[in-house]
């Protein structure tokens, strides 16, 4: 399985602060839960990151609009 092989799984993720001063990505799934804690500096980088993906499948004709 690699990052363009699709999957019919659904999941929750939430993202936010901890108490700790960490950001956290919560992802839930049936069956599974997955914590992923954060540096604030490090959660700029994957924040970028996201944001370079989304424009780079915009210009290869992502789908707009639509979620999965």
């Amino acid at each position: 399985m690699g990052i363009d092989t699709e999957r019919d799984i659904e999941a929750n993720l939430q993202i936010g602060p901890t108490d700790k001063g960490m950001v956290r990505l919560y992802i839930e799934a049936t069956g599974i839960e997955i914590p992923m804690d954060f540096e604030p500096d490090e959660a700029i980088e994957i924040a970028e990151e996201i944001r370079a993906a989304a424009e780079a499948a915009r210009k290869a004709g992502g789908r707009r609009g639509k979620r999965r």
